[in-house]
Parts: structure tokens; sequence; C-alpha cells
């Protein structure tokens, strides 16, 4: 069974939670372990619009410690500097970016050596209770009521992943406003035929 944990936001961001499944509660389990990780560090990965941003940021604001998000974009001297930062403070760092060293491969030697021991996380694939739990969510992030027997109709045809069901959504709601009518199963038909598109805003 699927859960959410509530992010608390400034007012005026909307609601966003983290949909809690089996593709994402091991990592969560392990981040409330943050104290037991090798060297206090831990690397996190998962597939596009899979909620990593979300993860990082609860995982700060709860007071577990420390994130660095987009890390195969960051400055990796600085992620060498948080690293020896988290020894000396004995703070628990969480690294959030692509699989190392497959996909992020890191160039300094020194941080390189340095993150080989840390637990690695990775983030799965949404099986259909969590499917429908993500549907359930982004719609009403969106403010959007689907009808009754929706999840049940739309998991067995979604495109399963985090960023497929985040799609369908938007394209039901796009085509519920451009139709002004109530999002029913002609809707939900229609926004499966349509071409797949990305999605621009929210956290990853």
């Amino acid at each position: 069974m699927a859960r959410q944990i509530p992010l608390p936001l400034a007012a005026g961001d909307g609601e966003q939670r983290i949909v809690v499944g089996n593709a994402n509660e091991p990592v969560l389990r392990a981040c409330q372990d943050a104290a037991n990780w090798p060297f206090r560090t831990a690397l996190l990965s998962g597939p596009r619009r899979s909620g990593r941003s979300l993860i990082a940021r609860w995982f700060m604001e709860s007071g577990q410690g420390h994130a660095i998000d987009d890390a195969e974009d960051a400055d990796e001297a600085e992620i060498f500097h948080a690293w020896n930062r988290a020894q000396a403070g004995n703070v628990p760092l969480l690294i959030i970016g692509r699989p190392v060293p497959d996909v992020w491969p890191v160039r300094l030697p020194d941080l390189r050596s340095r993150l080989s021991p840390a637990l690695n996380l990775a983030i799965g694939e949404p099986d259909d209770a969590m499917l429908a739990a993500l549907i359930e969510a982004h719609a009403r992030q969106r403010g959007l009521v689907l009808g009754e027997g929706a999840t049940t109709y739309l998991v067995p045809r979604c495109t399963r992943s985090f960023a497929g069901v985040e799609e369908l959504v938007a394209r039901i709601d796009r085509i519920s406003l451009e139709r002004k009518s109530s999002a029913t199963l002609a809707i939900w038909r229609e926004a499966l035929a349509r071409p797949r598109g990305p999605v621009q805003d929210g956290p990853k």
C-alpha cells in the first residue's frame, strides 16, 4: 500500500508530497538510518521524475543531514569539501546524481576515492499500487478531479514509469481544460492515445 510524506512549503508553492511505495521505500528507510552509512555518505540515483529532489529536501528538512542535488553537474571540488565537512561534523551527506562510475565518471581522484565506499541507493520502477498513488497525487497537485475508477482504468494502460504517469495526468488535465469538461472516461482514453511530451515543471 503506497502512502505519502507531506513536505512543508512556503505559502503559494502548492502541495508537494513524496509518494512512498515499492520503488523508494528502501531508500527512505536507509535515509532514516543515515548515521550508520559508511563514512556517513550515500549516493542516490533514480529514473527521471522519480522524486530524487523531493527526497533530498525531505532529508534535509527532517534533520537527517545535508544533501547535494544534481551532483554530476556540480563542482567536484565543492563536493569533496562537503564530504570533508560531513566527516568533521559527523553529519550524513546524501549525494543525488547519476550512478557512479557507470554514468557519472568522477574525474577528481580524491573525490572518486572517497565516494567509492559510499552507500549506493537507487529508486526503482513503481508497481501498480504506487502508479495508482502517483496518478492520484499528481491530479491532486493540479487540482484535477479524476472520475470514479480512474486509476483502475489508467494503471494497466499507462506508461509504467514516474515520468509516464506524470505526463499522462498533465495530458488529462490539458484535455479537460480544452474541452471544458470533467475528466471522465472519454478524456482518459484521449490522453492515453495522445503522443507523450516532456513535463516541464516540478521536482525531479
